[in-house]
């Protein structure tokens, strides 16, 4: 069995982070380790890590996993050329969820039917996170 995962460092806000997506799209802590979980030697270069830095967690949203972590905690994280998509199979659930994320947010493209969705929009979350959300329609097999 192979699966991919995407991992968000979110550079020190990891907390704020996780919190945030439980609230905006009923995320659940599937797993939470800290900097204090950690072996003293665990860190490359000899660096000590902050004890209450979330190392990584996973967070269940529907039915997949997101991996969270604090990174190297540097401050701004920035999230460029990629966005998370979040599928969704209730019109009301989506227009509920896009409005959450938006809210602190930037939306990038409003949520609207499209040719290949009855709803379809992007927006960027209050971490910089972009996000789009859609409630797919059926598509032909050829």
């Amino acid at each position: 069995k192979m699966q991919i995962h995407p991992y968000i460092c979110f550079e020190g806000r990891a907390d704020e982070a996780i919190k945030y997506y439980c609230e905006t799209l009923g995320a659940e802590v599937v797993a939470m380790m800290r900097g204090s979980d950690a072996p003293p030697d665990a860190c490359w270069g000899g660096g000590q890590r902050d004890p209450n830095a979330v190392m990584h967690a996973c967070l269940k949203i529907g039915e997949s996993e997101l991996f969270v972590s604090d990174g190297m905690g540097r401050g701004n994280a920035e999230f460029k050329g990629f966005h998370l998509s979040l599928t969704l199979h209730d019109e009301k659930l989506v227009k509920k969820r896009f409005s959450s994320l938006s809210e602190g947010g930037q939306v990038i493209v409003p949520l609207d039917k499209s040719f290949f969705a009855s709803s379809f929009g992007m927006v960027q979350d209050k971490f910089g996170l972009t996000w789009a959300l859609m409630v797919p329609l059926p598509v032909p097999a050829n």
